[in-house]
């Protein structure tokens, strides 16, 4: 039997095909579209029995091709372009190709297990799976959104009867296998780079009522996220829409500072406190953009009581951590 892994050669997929691989899974599918050639660095080190275009899957999946073939599909795959005004686009890549996908392994009672997004709950304060806080500001936050409503819909009708069906509402994640992103990267990786060629980390000044560099996120390191998903596979009996993040949130200045920090430790540096690394001109604030002025979450954090009423109950990195871990990854991969 295989198991399919979509967007595996993006972030999160690849990781997940990774994380398989250690677990010694290597029959996986991997389905992605590598029109940005560079993706396919993402998957040089982990084993796949196969790879297929996104399109070319869809074709063969709907026409019965891996019929009775299949145990697993974890769907990491979309246009996660917050930025992206094509709304025609957003919903047939994210939400019409989903939902096959969702009918097809409803048919086959195959474990499906699915990237939904924080972008769901827009600029809501409170960041609980329910409809009363969701209120998404772009299509892309619209397509995952529609999309767990439709999630939502099967689960209730079935009362229990069907396969897994598992959405993972990811928050601000960080991590190896992203630099393929570009400006969609996560802001830990950007800082890296800052860092590495202007030897300074810069961030916001204050809005929303923080203060300079103290807009916080629930920033989630990479891995975790592949645990919680190896976590569901292993656990087919449950299902659900799920907060993957670490339930804490942390500010910019936090992530700002580990990330100078674990730099400094690479030179054979001391680790130095933030008034100390601001005084010395090693972050620095900047005036926030217009454009962003009503557009921009200042605050989220996760709130995990559903996840962890499922039964997980592993802890998750903090920024420091976390991004310990991921600056010493890039200072061997650049």
């Amino acid at each position: 039997m295989y198991t399919i892994v979509t967007g595996a050669a993006g972030f999160i997929g690849a990781n997940v095909v990774k994380a398989l691989n250690e677990r010694g899974v290597t029959k996986i599918i991997a389905v992605d579209n590598l029109k940005r050639a560079e993706k396919f660095k993402n998957l040089v080190d982990c084993d796949i029995a196969d790879y297929l275009d996104k399109e070319g899957f869809i074709e063969r999946l709907l026409a019965g091709h891996f019929d009775g073939a299949v145990d697993a599909v974890l769907h990491q795959g979309a246009c996660s372009d917050t930025m992206e005004q094509d709304g025609h686009y957003m919903m047939e890549n994210n939400f019409r190709y989903s939902l096959a996908m969702l009918d097809w392994c409803q048919e086959q009672k195959v474990q499906f297990l699915y990237a939904s997004s924080a972008a769901t709950y827009g600029g809501s304060s409170e960041f609980r799976e329910e409809r009363a806080c969701e209120g998404p500001l772009n299509v892309y936050g619209y397509s995952k959104f529609l999309f767990d409503q439709i999630v939502r819909q099967r689960l209730a009708e079935a009362q229990g009867n069907n396969s897994q069906i598992a959405g993972f509402r990811y928050f601000n994640v960080y991590g190896p296998r992203e630099s393929h992103k570009g400006r969609m990267a996560s802001v830990a990786f950007h800082h890296y780079n800052q860092f590495r060629t202007e030897g300074k980390v810069k961030l916001f000044e204050g809005c929303d009522g923080y203060a300079n560099g103290e807009q916080k996120r629930d920033f989630v390191y990479v891995g975790d996220v592949a645990k919680v998903n190896l976590f569901f596979l292993d656990h087919p009996d449950k299902s659900g829409i799920f907060n993957v993040g670490t339930g804490r949130a942390q500010s910019f200045n936090e992530l700002a500072a580990a990330n100078v920090n674990s730099c400094r430790v690479l030179q054979g540096k001391a680790a130095e406190p933030l008034d100390a690394l601001l005084g010395q001109g090693l972050i620095e604030y900047i005036p926030f953009p217009e454009a962003l002025k009503g557009k921009y979450q200042s605050f989220t954090q996760a709130d995990l009581t559903k996840l962890r009423q499922a039964g997980y109950d592993a802890p998750f990195a903090s920024v420091e951590e976390g991004v310990a871990q991921y600056v010493q990854w890039l200072n061997r991969h650049v």
